[in-house]
């Protein structure tokens, strides 16, 4: 085992990360194919099942509970069956729940995708429904969130922004918290699809290539082109380290005074699924932060971490004990 790499998932167990953004429940409708339908040329499925998944956020603070931290959960849900299935799953590892405020005002985040599927024939996805709201978050609610916020962050020892576009991570927030990190010199983190260069002066961005090229606006054919998107988007975001996750070529860490290091993948065999492995990329790297290793120590275990993370279907956590049992081999 790497004693250095075991250490520091020892030293991280237990730490406080607050984990705030966009909570997403993952539902999973199971159908059986009972016939063609009367009245339009579509199956109709009789429901066999139905289970919901943290997504988003939540699954940022599903992983950092099951990797053996103490992960406090910050943002909004509805007043619905995505709600109740969400608060169940984190409570169920532990984590903090206090801070998913319920916004009857807005549904929860949610994606179900129905499955279908006979005796006969292999299950598979046939439609997914989205549903969330277009609306800012209410001035009632952003102060809130504010409010439960400052009354945890004294006793934070890092910090995950979980922005998947929704609207959770209001500009007020997302000052106060930058801001926080950067006064106390707690670890902080930035996982945004759509706007990263909203989070200026964040400790840490996460980025996968394919977002690294739609932020600067060009493409990134080799690793040369990569090297200068990720120093260059350290330097616009005035960040200590940019963390570029690459799919099969590894990650990625560009950190400030221009050290780079690149960590290649640790098992090309067995890929099953990439959804959510950046939540327990970030997940990994923060707490390992938090316990005080270097970023790129943090980067090797966010890559193990990961490694794992693929290895499963579907949204996944990762346990301290996988990862442990991973390094041993």
């Amino acid at each position: 085992m790497r004693e250095d790499l075991a250490g520091v998932i020892d030293a991280w167990q237990g730490k406080k990360i607050l984990v705030i953004g966009d909570m997403v429940a993952d539902i999973y409708l199971d159908g059986r194919i009972s016939r063609i339908s009367r009245e339009a040329p579509v199956l109709v499925l009789e429901q066999a099942g139905e289970k919901v998944v943290a997504g988003g956020a939540a699954n940022v603070v599903n992983n950092v509970a099951t990797l053996g931290g103490e992960a406090y959960a910050v943002g909004l849900l509805g007043d619905d069956s995505g709600a109740q299935g969400l608060r169940s799953i984190l409570a169920g590892n532990r984590a903090h729940i206090e801070g998913l405020l319920p916004d009857r005002g807005r549904p929860t985040i949610s994606k179900t995708r129905v499955i279908a599927g006979g005796r006969a024939t292999v299950s598979q996805q046939i439609v997914r429904i989205d549903k969330e709201s277009k609306e800012p978050v209410s001035q009632e609610m952003e102060a809130a969130l504010l409010s439960y916020i400052e009354s945890i962050l004294p006793q934070m020892q890092g910090i995950v922004l979980s922005d998947y576009g929704a609207g959770t991570i209001t500009e007020p927030i997302k000052e106060h918290l930058i801001a926080y990190a950067r006064r106390c010199g707690i670890p902080s983190f930035v996982d945004s699809r759509y706007d990263i260069r909203r989070f200026r002066g964040i400790g840490f961005v996460k980025q996968n290539d394919s977002e690294l090229a739609t932020a600067l606006g060009r493409d990134l054919p080799d690793e040369a082109a990569l090297e200068l998107a990720g120093k260059e988007l350290l330097r616009e975001m005035d960040a200590d380290g940019v963390l570029v996750t690459r799919g099969e070529k590894g990650m990625s860490l560009f950190e400030r005074g221009g050290m780079v290091h690149h960590v290649p993948v640790t098992d090309r065999s067995e890929v099953f699924d990439v959804s959510g492995a950046g939540d327990t990329c970030v997940s990994a790297a923060v707490l390992a932060l938090a316990a005080g290793a270097p970023p790129r120590i943090a980067t090797e275990l966010s890559n193990y971490a990961a490694g794992i993370a693929v290895r499963k279907l579907g949204t996944s956590t990762v346990s301290a004990a996988e990862l442990r049992r991973t390094l041993a081999m």
